[in-house]
């Protein structure tokens, strides 16, 4: 009731702005349905007008640079920052010291493998699954995969995203979640972001679900394998 009374609809209702921050734990990381999901689907069914600035970066220095970009942001408005808890002790996920002292936000980082040439197939993605997309990939020898990083939610990026995409011309585009397909950012982009870029791209997710995940540790795995074999498998 609060969000939607006093932090959505702000400026629209009340003509107030504010600098507010919420970091909101998200990440499917098999711990069960009270410890996976900080509801995306709903801040996103919330946005219009550029009310909230929703992100979920996968790196330590843009998850920095977006907390430094908030504090001198106008006109202001609140951040909704989803952040797996899994990425405060993954190794991959590290930053040097220049991608602090240096750059800004990224909304989208592309391909970061130089190794990766010939591609056929895009994987847009968001969040901690990026790094199990990243180790599923170097697995498999796979080099004709590139991966994308949605970090900003909404606004939608479309110009970042399509500047990306403009790389990959002819490959097939898939949009991979942790969420199942009634949650996450899913909905959200396939009317929004999708439709402003023209292209319907492959949804690879869990079932839709009454729940944000399954209890059950053996399910979890099962259903991360099965997400994964669908990202790469031709």
């Amino acid at each position: 009731t609060v969000i939607d009374e006093f932090i959505a609809s702000a400026q629209q209702k009340w003509g107030q702005r504010s600098s507010l921050v919420m970091l909101l734990p998200h990440g499917f990381e098999g711990q069960g349905p009270d410890h996976s999901s900080a509801r995306i689907e709903r801040y996103l069914q919330l946005c219009a007008q550029d009310n909230m600035w929703v992100c979920q970066p996968s790196t330590p220095a843009n998850h920095f640079h977006m907390l430094r970009t908030q504090a001198y942001r106008r006109p202001r408005s609140p951040l909704i920052a989803f952040t797996p808890k899994q990425l405060l002790r993954r190794r991959a996920a590290v930053s040097e010291v220049s991608d602090f002292t240096g750059g800004t936000f990224t909304p989208v980082i592309g391909e970061v493998d130089g190794n990766i040439a010939n591609v056929d197939r895009v994987l847009l993605c968001s969040g901690r699954l990026y790094y199990d997309l990243l180790d599923e990939r170097t697995k498999r020898g796979d080099t004709r995969t590139a991966i994308i990083r949605i970090e900003q939610l909404y606004p939608d990026p479309v110009d970042e995203v399509r500047a990306h995409l403009a790389n990959y011309a002819g490959a097939d585009v898939l949009w991979v979640q942790d969420e199942p397909e009634n949650q996450g950012p899913w909905g959200h982009f396939y009317l929004n972001l999708f439709r402003s870029l023209g292209i319907s791209p492959t949804l690879v997710s869990r079932s839709a679900g009454a729940a944000p995940s399954t209890g059950l540790s053996k399910s979890h795995a099962a259903q991360n394998a099965e997400i994964l074999a669908q990202a790469f498998d031709r």
